[in-house]
């Protein structure tokens, strides 16, 4: 059910409004950086993708936390090629430039012939048959259904969710920026432990082979390793009908403010 109540961003002209429901669980006077994730994948999906082109890759770096001043995005094409397409896309607030994309396009085709091999598909229930958590959302900003302990030292986890909420006041989302707004939650799934979470990521990098058909997108961690305070993680993404990608995260050593 989409909570109609609040987006993340209202739009003036060319610039992007942030709402306070679009705060950051690091710190209450910045951005959550899935939203910068968001705006770029909107920037990126609006001026560029055509329907022949599938968004393979889409590489977010987040270097600098943006406040609740207006945002813009420009793009840029890199590579305008017959097969492949490279687009970069920057994110300013108040004209500090605070995180940029790389999207590459590739040309849909035929799969190659042969047997390939592929790891299995999760066996799970459908999220509507899953029991939502006390409190039903994060943050008020989706819905969850984990399958697992959200926060588990040694424990593979799995977590449906769903989006809630408009990106952009009126825009409808779209399945790629569906799946982009939950790629980089594989931070916070794949580096939490024990003790909750103790990285903050720098950047996100999903890879799609096709787009999500369904609202409910599902998360599995697969790996997490961690030396001198920086770390890395890693979550194959679902739908209901299987494999759509993987998210990978590179995270600094933090705790989250209490």
């Amino acid at each position: 059910m989409k909570d109609t109540s609040e987006p993340f961003f209202r739009r003036e002209g060319e610039y992007y409004l942030p709402q306070p429901v679009s705060r950051s669980p690091w710190d209450a006077k910045s951005l959550h950086g899935r939203l910068v994730g968001g705006l770029l994948a909107y920037a990126v999906e609006t001026k560029h993708l055509g329907a022949d082109f599938m968004p393979a890759r889409f590489t977010v770096d987040l270097y600098r936390l943006p406040d609740f001043s207006p945002l813009n995005a420009t793009t840029r094409v890199v590579r305008d090629g017959r097969r492949i397409k490279v687009i970069d896309a920057e994110l300013f607030s108040a004209g500090v430039s605070i995180g940029r994309a790389s999207c590459q396009m590739l040309l849909c085709s035929q799969n190659s012939s042969g047997a390939t091999w592929s790891p299995p598909n999760w066996d799970v229930d459908r999220p509507e048959l899953v029991a939502p958590p006390e409190g039903r959302r994060f943050g008020n900003a989706c819905d969850m259904r984990p399958m697992t302990p959200v926060v588990a030292a040694h424990a593979n986890k799995r977590m449906w969710m769903r989006e809630v909420r408009d990106l952009i006041e009126d825009v409808p989302l779209t399945p790629w920026q569906r799946a982009v707004l939950v790629a980089d939650f594989a931070n916070g799934y794949a580096n939490s432990g024990a003790e909750g979470l103790g990285y903050i990521n720098s950047d996100f990098t999903m890879y799609l082979h096709r787009m999500p058909r369904q609202e409910w997108i599902g998360l599995e961690t697969v790996n997490h390793q961690a030396t001198n305070g920086v770390a890395i993680g890693e979550c194959f993404m679902y739908d209901s009908d299987g494999p759509i990608g993987a998210s990978t995260v590179c995270g600094l050593a933090q705790r989250q403010q209490t």
